[in-house]
Order: structure tokens, then sequence, then C-alpha cells
């Protein structure tokens, strides 16, 4: 659990920071260096890289492993959540339900459309199927079918949008190192239909937490429309949105996320 810490740790902002679906704690650390002058505290979460283990992946059970978890750092005050892609539902349906328990709220790359609705509703039934596929086979092919190279770059390939070629390299040196560290083939498939069964608008209405919505004009799984959508929903809520990126806004402009971060949180 990375933190940045210090003897005067207690009087700092302390950030809850959650990581999308398939990934670990590192993909948030490109933002993390950038947040200077906060306690930031970077979970890996249940069912990936040494996150818990979970009776049943379904979003009741991640809201509830993340209450223990932010109950259990024993903070002198509430602290911002932030959560990334997946961890942005979790995140959005924790603070329906525990509103009090944090003091802002900041989604980035947001899950705000149907990902068994839209354009890209094939793909995600192509990737049930994948996923169904390797949580009936043994442990060691599973293994090997969920985390096949060709398959892990293909997913890469598609989420990156920058023509930088350093920074492509470095995007897809961190997914083939992090994004195949999934505790089983069954704790894989769980998550992804928890992530693609839900959404932030689902919760948004009910959040009277302040919010702030980070979005990439090119984001594919939610289109920048459907963004301004879903900051109307909730009663108090802001969208910035970087241009020329997707939805790896941590890996491709984490200083931008960084500087929208600090700003909303200058008022606690």
């Amino acid at each position: 659990m990375p933190t940045n810490s210090s003897a005067k740790a207690a009087t700092k902002q302390t950030i809850v920071m959650i990581h999308g679906f398939r990934g670990t704690h590192h993909g948030l650390i490109p933002i993390a260096n950038h947040l200077k002058g906060n306690r930031l505290v970077v979970p890996d979460l249940p069912g990936f890289g040494k996150g818990e283990k979970l009776k049943t992946y379904d979003l009741d059970n991640y809201v509830l492993w993340l209450h223990r978890y932010i109950k259990a750092l024993n903070l002198p005050n509430p602290p911002v959540l932030l959560g990334h892609s997946f961890g942005s539902i979790i995140c959005a349906a924790y603070a329906e339900k525990y509103p009090k328990t944090i003091v802002r709220l900041i989604l980035v790359n947001p899950i705000g459309s149907p990902a068994l609705e839209g354009p890209n509703k094939v793909m995600t039934k192509l990737a049930v199927a994948y996923y169904k596929i390797g949580a009936k086979l043994p442990e060691k092919s599973a293994y090997k079918w969920l985390s096949a190279q060709p398959i892990v770059k293909v997913m890469s390939v598609t989420l990156a949008k920058t023509h930088n070629k350093e920074l492509r390299a470095f995007i897809h040196k961190e997914h083939r190192q992090h994004f195949s560290r999934f505790h089983s083939a069954q704790s894989v498939l769980e998550g992804f239909k928890t992530s693609i069964s839900h959404t932030v608008r689902d919760f948004a209405p009910n959040i009277p937490t302040p919010t702030l919505l980070i979005a990439g004009s090119l984001d594919d799984i939610t289109p920048l429309g459907d963004q301004y959508a879903l900051v109307k929903l909730f009663p108090k809520a802001t969208l910035k949105v970087i241009n020329d990126v997707g939805h790896l806004t941590h890996y491709e402009t984490p200083e931008v996320v960084a500087k929208y971060v600090q700003a909303f949180i200058k008022s606690v």
C-alpha cells in the first residue's frame, strides 16, 4: 500500500485512490507522483495484485471492502476518494452509500455508458465469452489463456492514443507487467461482469458529495458526449476534459490529472 508519508502525515489531506479493472495500484503511481503535499493511499483491488480475496466479486462486496478499508485507516479526517475507470463505479457506489465518510469524490475516466449498449457492445460480449472460457479451463491453462501477451497487447494498443513512441512503449510495458496479476480466472470473470453491469450514472443522482469528473476527449469506453450528460446527473459536480487523450489519462497525462485534482481539493 504505497503512501506519501512524513511526521506531519496526519495533518495532510488523505487521498484514497482506486484503480481500474485488471490493473493494480501501479497504474495510479504516475498520478500519485504529481500529487505532492498529500497523504496517498493506493491499494490493490480485491482479486488483483496483493488485494484481498472476496467470496464473490460483485459490486456490493467491493463497496463493503472499501468501507472496511477506509475505516481501518483510522484517519483523523474524511479522505478524498478517487477512482479510475472500473474504480469510478466502485467509488460512486461507495459515495452513494457512505457519503459522510469522504469529503470529496474524484472520478477519472468515469464509466458513464452501459458497456452492453452502443458501439462497444459487440466487443463487450466477445470479452465476456473470453473470460467465461478462461473460467472453465484448468488453473494453469486459464492463466495462460487470460494473460496471453497478444491479447494484452491488443487491449493496450487499442486504449493508448498517444503518438509518442516512448510513452506507448511505457504503457505496453506496464500492461505486460501488471495486467495479468489477477487471483484467479473466476475472480476476473466475476469482476468483469460487475464492471459491465453498472455505470456511474446509476449512483450519480444520489451522491451529495462535491464531485470532480476528469475525462479524455478521445475516450472510447465512455464517449465525451456521455460524460457531459453524466455530470448533469450529480447534485454537485464539475467536469474537466483533457484533449487528445483517451481512457489512459493516468498514463498519458498524469500531470494534468494531478493538476485538476490538486485544484479541486484545495477547498477541503
